[in-house]
């Protein structure tokens, strides 16, 4: 399995999606020695990390409803974010669903958490071994969605949403050594993003911000490169995507828990149906590498 990654892209409440693929990977006692994910994508992987089955379920379904968990009552009259970051990084992870951060600290894979440093426009990455301390703080930052909640400061940068900068880091997991790659995308395929609007409100939001105006501006065609670049890879055979094969019915601020249980047990039937080809794509990758 060395030389092997998995690359977990963001997208908000979709990432329930990526959930039921990794519960699937946690039963067949799949671990990959290297994991780089952004936003949602990284949230999802500490629970793998920690050998937490069902619990980005949990967090994710169970608490969706919650007051805390996602409020427009909160982002139009209070002034506050969207979602409820202190809630879903505090309260969720250190009193209502506890994070195992022992498992997380001890498990051997490399973990690289994905952010967007708010001045360059540029990826920043943030590996565990290094940074691991700040775990929650790091997540936070990659999971900072521009216009819903602010940025956070970590070490003398501004970081917001890593999907704005480097949506699917698979090239980041390819210069990191990995010949190979499993990829869970969040999103059907043929999806791409198409040119922002109205990129006047992102100079009126964020004046003091010239790098991350152009990385928004330039989002949809950092997507759809780094989604032609996969596609390319698929074919070549060194990258293995698994994505939603039936129609998404779930939007980023889904907030329908039967919706977004349905779209969890979408994930797992998705690998569970390509559990095959899978294990033959991680044989044959590792039967070159030793070869």
């Amino acid at each position: 399995m060395d030389q092997i990654g998995l690359v977990l892209e963001g997208g908000g409440m979709r990432g329930v999606y990526t959930a039921g693929v990794l519960d699937v990977f946690m039963e067949q006692d799949l671990y990959f020695p290297y994991v780089i994910g952004v936003s949602a994508g990284a949230c999802n992987a500490t629970s793998y990390l920690s050998r937490q089955m069902g619990r980005n379920r949990t967090v994710n379904v169970d608490y969706c409803n919650h007051p805390e968990y996602l409020s427009y009552k909160n982002w139009l009259l209070k002034k506050k974010g969207l979602f409820g970051m202190d809630f879903i990084f505090d309260e969720l992870p250190n009193k209502l669903v506890p994070f195992d951060y022992d498992s997380f600290h001890k498990a051997n894979e490399t973990f690289v958490i994905a952010a967007t440093d708010c001045h360059t426009g540029k990826p920043v990455y943030y590996e565990k071994s290094k940074y691991g301390q700040d775990i929650l703080t790091l997540l936070r930052a990659s999971a900072s969605l521009p216009f819903m909640t602010p940025a956070i400061t970590y070490n003398g940068l501004h970081l917001l949403d890593g999907g704005i900068s480097d949506p699917i880091p698979i090239q980041k997991a390819v210069q990191d050594g990995n010949v190979k790659n499993v990829i869970i995308l969040t999103q059907n395929k043929g999806y791409r993003k198409t040119k922002p609007r109205m990129t006047w409100l992102i100079k009126r939001k964020y004046p003091q911000y010239k790098g991350l105006f152009d990385a928004l501006s330039r989002r949809y065609e950092t997507y759809n490169s780094t989604i032609d670049f996969i596609e390319r890879e698929e074919e070549k055979g060194t990258v293995f995507v698994i994505r939603p094969i039936e129609k998404l019915e779930v939007g980023r601020i889904e907030r329908n828990p039967i919706k977004l249980g349905a779209l969890y047990e979408q994930g797992r039937n998705d690998a569970i149906r390509l559990g095959g080809k899978l294990t033959d794509f991680l044989q044959e990758t590792k039967e070159k590498i030793t070869s």
